[in-house]
């Protein structure tokens, strides 16, 4: 499984090129706290990369989701509706936000990989 992660610290799983999944990662969940909210987009909403496709709240705080990559939602995350705490105990897997049909496969190219994210987020 080949994870990408944006600067706004969502990851993108493209490995299903029909609809990839997109989620927040473990150092924002790490930032927030016990999540205790998920805003998540409509199914068949059409978002630009770097728009705010959702929100999370937390016991801490609350956090706009942003769009990894640009696309259409095509499935969320009815699971992390119900029990957003899965957002703390599994954001790489069961704690997905929802997979989106992407618009422009090319902006994968600009997201980071592990090592790249790992430094970035060191630093943040």
């Amino acid at each position: 499984m080949t994870i990408q992660f944006s600067k706004d610290h969502e990851w993108v799983n493209a490995a299903d090129t029909a609809a990839a999944v997109v989620g927040i990662t473990v150092h924002a969940q790490d930032a927030l706290g016990d999540v205790v909210f998920v805003d998540l987009p409509e199914v068949g909403a059409t978002f630009a990369q770097g728009d705010v496709a959702g929100v999370v709240e937390s016991v801490k705080a609350a956090a706009d989701v942003f769009m990894p990559v640009g696309g259409e939602i095509v499935e969320v995350n009815e699971a992390l509706r119900a029990d957003p705490s899965l957002a703390n105990t599994d954001p790489l897997g069961a704690g997905w936000f929802f997979k989106v049909k992407l618009s422009d496969a090319s902006q994968l190219d600009g997201l980071m990989d592990e090592t790249a994210y790992g430094a970035f987020a060191a630093s943040a």
